[in-house]
């Protein structure tokens, strides 16, 4: 009672085709299933759980707008009709030209 068949004569069924294998030729795949190994696919590795990636939003010393950082930056004659001297001041939110 305590003995299995083996060697040439011991043959299974396929879980996924029913088909006649011989034991020692059948795999076992990743969902529990024997299966010849014709029949045989590996998983695949888009059915693993992806790792969880932290995505930082704070950021390290933040600073408020204080309205204090102004660039003025000289424009030339090919953006505005000529004049002598242009400047557009900006800021956050804002942009003013002064002529």
């Amino acid at each position: 009672m305590g003995n299995y068949a083996s060697g040439k004569d011991a043959y299974g069924i396929s879980d996924r085709s029913g088909f006649r294998y011989r034991l020692r030729d059948m795999r076992v795949e990743w969902n529990g299933l024997k299966v010849g190994s014709d029949e045989f696919e590996e998983k695949h590795p888009q059915l693993d759980p992806r790792r969880r990636v932290v995505d930082p939003q704070a950021l390290r010393d933040p600073r408020p707008d204080t309205g204090k950082g102004h660039v003025f930056v000289p424009v030339g004659n090919n953006v505005f009709p000529p004049v002598d001297k242009a400047q557009m001041i900006g800021g956050v939110g804002f942009v003013t030209v002064v002529v």
